[in-house]
Order: structure tokens, then C-alpha cells, then sequence
């Protein structure tokens, strides 16, 4: 933010209203937030925060917060003629009215952001309460995501260094001493920043890393010394760039060295490191599977495929339902998270819970639908020993006993283009059925264009498949992905369909699990990174491969 913004003088002092908390919204990995950080946002009327920081906070924040735009007071739209824009202390100021709980949340840590300071001035003079939640420091949390220690057991000094702000009397010191030096910079002006620390007396094969978009899926170091950066960057057409203002973190010393980093680079060395990779499910059932994406280094992007809606006729449903609880049924079987949902939306509507299925024996196809009855309050008394899914479940399914079984009837809700082997099984097993449509599944519509042009133009590394379904709906609604896109199926029947549409199979997961699937993924992609660096090669992206490469399926 500007300093031509208002001084604290500027606002009058308001009587005892809401309250301020300025927050440091670490690096950029949403996971860096500290655990009272979180306990803030959730209780925040207001929150104030850059673009690029709100995306970071946003999630933990309540519905219904008011995010107001900010926008900055600078010289040059006041000169032009442009009306004066509300900067962030107007906005605090504005927002604390009323007895409102605001939240100003700034990158990296607010000790550390001079504009938070002024702000912290500006409520202390008009007698807002305030409080302060540390973040972790860009300076620190960049090198740490970057494989870089800043000191060793040797404990070298450290000096922090904002390049923008620096005097020459800073660069004189800084170049002068064997300290580590850390540099705030952009990455247009790392070689102007590399070439002060010579003319100060560093030399020139002094060991240099650069990181961009540090603890983000979008990190990206690069080893030099101060003298060879300015090359190293234009070799790897990185500069010049339109995107050269971006800030980065230099780290100037041994322990930046690329000998080290090899050993450290933890985050750039994960097996899915920066691939996009396409989640294509229902918007519920994919949150799980993404979280486990991103553990690899991934970024799932999700794609619903497949829309969850109430059956045409929802008569058998009720009637089901009502069985329950006037003990019709001996067992209930789920076979999908949503036939758990169905079931949890018409016991809402009814004003039951999950005591009705006392008395009841309950069964899961798999864990994650069992994961889902216990969120409801129901621990399944039945989910398969073996394989998860509904021949898995029959292999473990008692036979119907007249004699420890007073009833032999089995309700069982479910989608309305489920298959019939569970429901022939229990019939084999002595069992009556009731096989009811809780739900209907039908196409979603299309993603959005720029969507569909990267699935067909080979925008992303890897699409994971968990049912025929989803490949059937995501070639209909966007096209088929391009060759060059790593295809993993969860299971033989999905990828007979995927081949049958022209897809070239590379992973299939050894269980029918989506974390399996992912765990299988993540397994190809260490293989694949494994293999580069064997031969010399430099790790890429799948999608950044040449069209028509041959890959080999991987099972694990």
C-alpha cells in the first residue's frame, strides 16, 4: 500500500465499538496459517486483505463474512484525475463500526509489513482495540519450502535485506560480511540486486538461489552464483518476462549451495510436484480426494461430472424410510456416499436422527462410505474385508438364518443406474430386497471453455477416473484428454471404458480406492522423476512432453 495512505492523525477517535485483528497470512500454502489465525477468520464479520491473500484465508472464514475490495491510494491516480480510492485503513476503520470483528490480513508476517504498522497507529490513536496474530515471514518460510537453511550448526549471522527499500549504506554492510543474506526482490531486479552485493565486496562465485512463488504448487528455484544469475535466468527463458514483477526470495551464501539443495529440496522433490491434475467427480465427493492431491505436490482441479438429484418418484423412498423406523428391515445397505446423504436428507426431513437405526444391522460398501455414516452418527456394523465394492461386500454378507434373523428384508437405497449384483447376491443369500432409487445421477454441465480447451490441448498432466461413468460424462461434456495426459483408472471395468474411448491407460490403482488411485498416481509419478534424473534429464511435467510420447501402464 502507498504511503501517501492516511496518517492516524486523520481519523477522530471513535467510541468503544468492534475490534481489529491484523494477521500475517504466511508465504502462500494456506496450511503455514497459525491454528489461532484460523480461530480469527472464523469468527471475523469483516476481512480485508489483498487479492492473493484473500485466496489464502478465504476458505477458513465464515460464510457470509464481507470481503470489501481493497484498492490503494497512489500519487499517480491522484495526479490523473482518478476519484480517490479507499485504501485499507479507511476500510478497517469503516468496518470496525457497529461493533464488527475485522480481520486484516497481510502476506508473510505483520511485524514485517510497514503499511500494517501504520494501521496498527491508526486504530491506536482513534482507540480501536487491536490485537496482533503473527504469520510465518516470507524471508524465512520461502528458503525452508526451497531446501535452503538460512543458518547451520556453525551459526552463521543472517541479514535480512528488502532490496526496494535498501540504502547503499545496507548493500555496503551486507557485501562487506560473510553473513547469509536473504533479499526481498522481484525478478527483474535479482541481477541489479546480485550486482550490489559484488560492487560491495561479495564475490562473484558466491552461491545464489532464487525462489518464486515460494511454498505454492507453483514454486520454482533456481541455483546460481551472484555472478552467473542474470544468465542462468535467461538461459531458462525466464527473463525478460511481463511477469518480471514478481516477487521473489534470493538466499546469498554456502548454505544455498546447489550440493545442499539436492539433499533438501523436500517440497520440489514430491512425486506430483506442479502437475495440474483433473478431478473429475461430484463436487462432495471430491474435497477428500483433492486434499490427498496436494499432500503429493499436486493441483487438482475439479470437474463435476456427474449431478446428484432427488428420484422422479420419491414415494418408494418415503415409504423405505418409514420402514425403518416401524422395523421392517433387518439390514440397510449403503453402497455410495450419497445413498448415505439421501437417506440423512429425508431423516432431516422428518425431524429423525441417527437413533432410528437402533435395532438395524448396517453395512458400507467401502470406507469412505462408512466414514460418512459415522459423520451421520452410525458405526456400519458391516464393510468389506476385502475388495470394496458390492461383490466385496457379498463376500462377507451372512446368509439369511430364520432362526438368529427375525427378518429377512434388506433395504437397500441406492442410485438409479446402480448394477444388480448386490441385489442377486443377497437374493442367492436367502434375502429379501427392497432396492430403492434414493437418487439420480445425471451428466453435469460442461465445464467452462478455457476448461475444455486444456483437457483437449493437454493443459493437464493427469485426470483421475473412478467409475465407467465418469469417463463416459467427462469425454461427453468437454472432449477427450490429449494424448500426452497421464490417464489413471480406478479399477479394470473403468479402464476397459476409458480404452474403449481411445484413451491410452497409464495407472491403475491396485484397489478399487480413490486413495489408492491417488497413492498409485503418486507412485508413477515418483517412478517418472526417478527415471529423469537417472538419465541426465531434467524433470518436466507431463504436459509439458512432446505430443506422442509412449508411456507404459503402472500398477502398484
Amino acid at each position: 500500500m502507498s504511503p501517501t495512505g492516511p496518517a492516524a492523525s486523520d481519523f477522530p477517535p471513535l467510541s468503544p465499538q468492534g475490534q481489529v485483528t491484523f494477521l500475517g497470512a504466511g508465504p502462500g500454502d494456506p496450511g503455514l496459517l497459525t491454528l489461532r489465525a484460523v480461530e480469527a477468520l472464523a469468527s471475523a464479520d469483516v476481512l480485508v486483505a489483498e487479492p492473493d491473500v484473500l485466496d489464502v484465508v478465504r476458505g477458513h472464514a465464515r460464510a457470509g463474512v464481507s470481503t470489501p475490495e481493497l484498492t490503494v491510494v497512489d500519487v499517480a491516480s491522484t495526479t490523473a484525475g482518478v476519484p480517490v480510492l479507499r485504501d485499507a485503513a479507511n476500510l478497517v476503520m469503516e468496518a470496525v463500526k457497529g461493533g464488527r470483528r475485522v480481520v486484516r490480513a497481510v502476506a508473510g508476517d505483520p511485524g514485517l509489513d510497514g503499511n500494517a504498522g501504520a494501521e496498527m497507529l491508526a486504530c491506536a490513536a482513534a482507540g480501536v482495540p487491536f490485537e496482533v496474530v503473527p504469520g510465518v515471514a516470507n524471508a524465512v518460510g520461502v528458503p525452508a519450502y526451497a531446501g535452503v537453511p538460512l543458518r547451520d550448526a556453525q551459526g552463521a549471522d543472517v541479514r535480512f535485506v528488502d532490496a526496494r527499500t535498501a540504502s547503499d549504506r545496507c548493500w555496503s554492510e551486507v557485501g562487506a560480511s560473510d553473513a547469509t543474506a536473504v533479499v526481498s526482490t522481484t525478478l527483474d531486479a535479482v541481477a541489479a540486486a546480485a550486482g550490489e552485493l559484488v560492487s560491495a565486496g561479495r564475490k562473484p562465485d558466491t552461491p545464489l538461489t532464487v525462489t518464486i512463488a515460494g511454498t505454492t504448487t507453483r514454486q520454482r528455484t533456481w541455483t546460481a552464483t551472484l555472478g552467473t544469475i542474470a544468465q542462468v535466468l535467461k538461459q531458462a527463458k525466464v527473463l525478460p518476462s511481463p511477469e518480471g514483477h514478481r516477487p521473489v526470495i534470493a538466499v546469498v551464501g554456502e548454505r544455498s549451495s546447489a550440493a545442499q539443495r539436492d539433499q533438501l529440496a523436500w517440497f520440489e522433490s514430491k512425486p506430483l510436484f506442479g502437475w495440474k491434475v483433473l478431478v473429475p467427480r461430484t463436487k462432495e465427493q471430491a474435497a477428500s480426494l483433492s486434499d490427498q492431491l496436494r499432500s503429493y505436490g499436486a493441483v487438482p482441479h475439479e470437474v463435476p461430472t456427474i449431478a446428484v438429484e432427488p428420484p422422479r418418484t420419491p414415494q418408494q423412498m418415503e415409504r423405505a424410510v418409514k420402514g425403518l423406523v416401524t422395523g421392517r428391515y433387518e439390514w440397510i445397505a449403503f453402497t455410495s456416499v450419497n445413498a448415505v446423504k439421501a437417506v440423512r436428507e429425508k431423516f432431516e426431513e422428518y425431524g429423525l436422527d441417527a437413533r432410528a437405526f437402533a435395532g438395524i444391522k448396517v453395512a458400507a460398501v467401502g470406507e469412505q462410505t462408512a466414514a460418512a455414516l459415522v459423520d451421520f452418527g452410525v458405526k456400519p456394523d458391516l464393510v468389506p474385508s476385502g475388495e470394496q465394492s458390492a461383490a466385496g461386500l457379498l463376500e462377507d454378507w451372512p446368509p439369511y438364518d430364520p432362526v438368529f434373523d427375525p427378518i429377512d428384508r434388506v433395504f437397500l437405497p441406492r442410485a438409479d443406474i446402480a448394477t444388480e449384483t448386490l441385489v442377486a447376491g443377497l437374493i442367492e443369500l436367502g434375502w429379501e430386497v427392497d432396492d430403492v432409487t434414493a437418487y439420480r445421477t445425471v451428466r453435469a454441465s460442461p465445464p467452462p471453455a478455457d476448461t475444455r480447451e486444456a483437457i483437449k490441448g493437454g493443459g493437464f498432466d493427469a485426470v483421475l477416473f473412478t467409475s465407467s461413468s465418469t469417463v463416459r460424462n467427462l469425454v461427453g461434456i468437454a472432449g477427450k484428454p490429449h494424448n500426452v495426459t497421464v490417464i489413471a483408472c480406478i479399477g479394470p471395468a473403468t479402464a476397459k471404458t476409458a480404452e474403449e474411448h481411445g484413451l491410452r491407460v497409464d495407472v491403475l490403482s491396485p484397489e478399487p480406492s480413490v486413495h489408492k488411485l491417488a497413492e498409485a498416481l503418486s507412485a508413477f509419478g515418483a517412478q517418472r522423476r526417478d527415471a529423469a534424473k537417472e538419465a541426465g534429464d531434467p524433470v518436466t511435467r507431463p504436459s509439458e512432453r512432446r505430443p506422442g510420447a509412449r508411456r507404459r501402464r503402472t500398477t502398484t
